[in-house]
Parts: C-alpha cells; sequence; structure tokens
C-alpha cells in the first residue's frame, strides 16, 4: 500500500473505498496513531454510524474482518476518535493523532454458554473468544478475538503511517482513555503491534525489563504453576509473544541458576530497558 494527497491507496494503484463523514474538523499534522474496536461486528454499522453527522464520532480508517479498509477523512484532517483524553502532556488526542476502527464486539457478555455482543447482541462463535483480564480493572472477562486477516492489515497500515507522517507512538484508546475506555482491549496484540509499526522486522518487541519482582508461569494466567522464584526487578528479557494480558518471555539473564528461562509473565510489569 501506498498514501497519496493524505488517501490511502492499495497495491493495484486504485485508493481503499473511502465514504467521507460529516465529523471531521481542521488540518493538522498528526504525532500518533490510536487503535479502537468498533464494539460491533459488522463494518456495515460502524460506516452507516459514521456518516451521521448525530454521531458525534469519526476515525480515519475502518478496517473489517477480513481485512478490507474503509476511509472517512484524509489523514492531514482532524476526525474525532479520542473524544476526552490525554497522552504525554497532550490533552485532546482528536488534534494530534490518527484513529483506526477495527470491526470487533470487544469486552462480550455471557449467555448460557453462548457469547454476545452487548451492542448489537450478536453470537460470537466460542473460537473466536479469548478469557482476559483488562489492564486498566483486571476483570476477567470474554473478549472477541481479532482475525488474522484483520491484523495482518492493520500492521501494514499502521507501519506505513509511522513512516509517512513520523508518528512517535501507537498507542491504544485505553492508554489515553483508562477511566472511560476498554478498546482495543486484551485480545488486542499491542506489544508486538506497536514493535512492528514502529519498525522491527521479527515477532519479538525488543529488549523489556519487569518493574517489579515478577513470577513467571507455565502459562498465560494467575493459575499455571510458577517455573522458578520471582525474577528479580529489572531482569531483562524479550516478548515471544502475547496473549490477552500475559507475554511469553525469553529471559535473558542466568536467573535463579536457570539459562535460556522461558514462561509466561504479567504484561503490564513490563517496560522498555
Amino acid at each position: 500500500m501506498q498514501i497519496k494527497n493524505h488517501l490511502l491507496i492499495k497495491d493495484d494503484g486504485t485508493p481503499v473505498s473511502y465514504k467521507p463523514t460529516p465529523n471531521k474538523s481542521g488540518k493538522f499534522t498528526p504525532q500518533y496513531l490510536v487503535m479502537h474496536y468498533t464494539a460491533a461486528t459488522t463494518a456495515a454499522s460502524a460506516i452507516s454510524w459514521f456518516s451521521q453527522s448525530k454521531a458525534q464520532a469519526s476515525a480515519h480508517l475502518l478496517i473489517d474482518r477480513n481485512g478490507a479498509v474503509t476511509q472517512f477523512a484524509p489523514f492531514n484532517v482532524i476526525t474525532w476518535h479520542a473524544g476526552k483524553s490525554s497522552w504525554m502532556g497532550l490533552v485532546g488526542l482528536n488534534q494530534y493523532s490518527i484513529g483506526i476502527e477495527l470491526v470487533n464486539g470487544g469486552r462480550l457478555a455471557k449467555a448460557g454458554d453462548k457469547y454476545i455482543c452487548p451492542v448489537d447482541q450478536r453470537v460470537i462463535p466460542a473460537d473466536q473468544v479469548v478469557i482476559a483480564a483488562h489492564k486498566n480493572d483486571g476483570i476477567q472477562s470474554p473478549w472477541q478475538e481479532y482475525s488474522e486477516a484483520q491484523l495482518e492489515a492493520s500492521i501494514e497500515i499502521a507501519a506505513l503511517l509511522v513512516k509517512t507522517y513520523g508518528l512517535k507512538d501507537v498507542v491504544g484508546h485505553e492508554d489515553i482513555s483508562p477511566i472511560r475506555k476498554s478498546d482495543p482491549g486484551p485480545a488486542f496484540p499491542m506489544l508486538s503491534f506497536r514493535s512492528k509499526a514502529m519498525g522491527r522486522n521479527d515477532d519479538s518487541v525488543g529488549e523489556l525489563k519487569n518493574t517489579v519482582a515478577l513470577n513467571i508461569r507455565s502459562g498465560p494466567g494467575a493459575t499455571f504453576p510458577l517455573l522458578c522464584d520471582a525474577l528479580p526487578k529489572g531482569t531483562k528479557m524479550v516478548v515471544l509473544k502475547t496473549e490477552g494480558t500475559w507475554s511469553f518471555v525469553e529471559v535473558l539473564n542466568t536467573v535463579h541458576g536457570i539459562m535460556d528461562l522461558e514462561g509466561w509473565v504479567s504484561t503490564k510489569y513490563l517496560a522498555p530497558v
């Protein structure tokens, strides 16, 4: 893909589907990329909503579960995706960021053995559901997983936006509005996504360290057995993959006499070295 005149162009040289939104402001120079979920399960519902003035909401792009992309405004025009928000000393991220919405039901409700999207009441297949705690509230909930095609398209576009506009970082709506919002949620692989968007070519997210003494377990959850005593604060590691709020890491230090230690740790206690 490429960007021409602040519009996204597909590999075949044609623009992605363009549905202009009335919910926009003046021109700006973006500094960040903010990832969202729609909290509903169809692209049609989001496209319809963003097309209405009464919505008072929009984004620059919508990415469907099959990877199809719809653009609502040029990347140099402010859209209304962030709401009341702040990040790195900036207040009101609409005027500083590009917004991408991913079609995803978000946090789900459970009725019997079925998982339901609360917004449109559609049933989510069980094989698309992950149980995880959100980093902002710690509540274990069912969430709809993102599709492979959706993530592949999102990473390609995010990397292109970072390169084209020199963006400083990729964040979630949950980061800039932590009290109000939970998107894109724990089913979204933010650590590896940010790493790839910002220019890394592998699946790890670079060298990290734990900010507190940290348990390392055999699986992604507090019920899995410990592999050894807690990792001392400041232990260096790299993340190989993520699942919900947990990361599978390779420990770079020799810890408690163990070399080449790999296991699962809670992502929220990790920070760049």
